[in-house]
């Protein structure tokens, strides 16, 4: 093998577009599913110089263009590695562009064989794991849970499980491997953990409450908390410092973001900085038990899915307030306001507030930054003035979705 050191994970115009909202303010190797973000699985699996390759108005928070006549890598930023995939990319020659078909994948030379299309085609052979709607996270999460699970917890030891708690099924698999694993600094009390349907992952300073009824795969990230009585099926992950409760099914949360009481979150994404207020419930079945359509950004429609599950996908900063309800496959894009009574409808257009009942109306720029700086002050954090002016162009942009 003689692959470059300097790595780019590419956001290409049509994965972009179909993952908005939650690429509108970040990479899509920025995303989280399983335990870790798509970039740190491709840091831990390919060794290299990593760097993003995202849309033109994120590469100043997230990394400028390449050199254009420097030789690199260039790998699509929603691809999932594997040994397979990785085995095929690490045998691409100078000049040589790997391929799904019609779906780029990898290509290995400069970024001025890029823009001249200048490269010979090899077709990939296997499947490749790809993110290519913004359903993908959820629908694959479960898998990634255990993969990264198995890649993050091997040769290494656990933290005791307390005699508090209760678990269901077997500590060790059939090959000896851990099903739970406990990271420094991490609380478990008085809760009944479920490890038939794979492992429980509990990152660092992470918290399980008493009563919490909880089943694998799940994935706890730094300084993540779940809430006394929690019911928190498989499939879930849930990012830095998120607070839950109530009940999850197969819900992915990028981090920074709480559901912190009681209703129901299921086979949905929510990124970062969201607020599910109390009593929120928000479907994930047509009462007719049809195919969901799902808004898609890309084709300004409602696109048809082969799904019967899809509950809410929400963008960075969008909160829920007290008792609101969502109608199946709700999207809500960035700095989304919802209260009140009644179902909204199921595309609410980024930097919108309102209610199902009084209407809705656009969010100013300074109201959103006001409200953004009050909620990243809890963590510690500041909306800096290179986040000011993503949002600003993500406004922009959300203007045409809007009525």
């Amino acid at each position: 093998m003689n692959i470059p050191t300097t790595i780019y994970l590419v956001d290409t115009p049509d994965s972009h577009e179909n993952l908005l909202p939650l690429s509108f303010t970040r990479p899509v190797a920025d995303f989280r599913i399983g335990i870790t973000t798509i970039r740190q699985k491709w840091e831990d699996l390919l060794p290299g110089s990593y760097n993003y390759f995202p849309v033109e108005y994120l590469r100043e928070k997230f990394g400028n263009v390449a050199d254009p006549d420097a030789d690199a890598l260039f790998i699509t930023g929603a691809l999932l590695p594997d040994p397979m995939l990785i085995e095929a990319i690490s045998n691409l020659r100078r000049g040589q562009a790997l391929f799904k078909k019609d779906t780029p994948l990898a290509y290995h030379g400069t970024l001025n064989n890029i823009i001249n299309k200048e490269w010979e085609t090899v077709e990939y052979e296997r499947a490749p794991r790809i993110i290519t709607y913004v359903f993908d996270i959820f629908l694959l999460n479960p898998h990634m849970i255990k993969e990264d699970f198995s890649r993050l917890t091997n040769g290494r030891t656990s933290r005791p499980l307390p005699a508090s708690n209760r678990v269901i099924g077997d500590f060790t698999d059939e090959e000896g491997n851990p099903m739970i694993f406990i990271e420094e600094g991490a609380s478990v009390e008085g809760a009944t953990i479920n490890l038939k349907g794979g492992p429980v992952y509990i990152g660092r300073n992470a918290e399980i409450m008493e009563g919490s009824c909880v089943r694998g795969p799940l994935a706890m990230c730094e300084k993540a908390k779940i809430r006394m009585g929690s019911k928190i099926y498989g499939g879930s992950t849930f990012g830095p410092y998120c607070k839950v409760g109530g009940e999850i099914d197969n819900a992915v949360m990028f981090g920074y973001s709480n559901k912190a009481h009681d209703g129901y979150l299921g086979n949905a994404v929510v990124g970062e900085w969201c607020n599910i207020g109390a009593g929120v419930n928000a479907s994930n079945l047509k009462n007719d038990y049809s195919k969901i359509r799902v808004w898609n950004y890309r084709s300004h429609t409602f696109m048809r899915t082969d799904l019967q599950f899809c509950g809410p996908i929400i963008g960075d900063h969008t909160k829920i307030g007290v008792n609101c309800m969502l109608n199946t496959a709700t999207v809500l894009g960035v700095g989304v306001n919802i209260h009140g009574a009644g179902f909204p409808r199921v595309f609410v257009p980024s930097f919108s507030e309102g209610s199902p009942t009084t209407g809705f109306s656009n969010v100013t720029m300074k109201k959103f930054h006001d409200i953004a700086e009050r909620v990243m002050s809890r963590r510690d954090l500041k909306l800096t003035e290179c986040d000011t002016r993503i949002y600003e162009k993500v406004y922009e942009i959300s203007s045409r979705f809007k009525g």
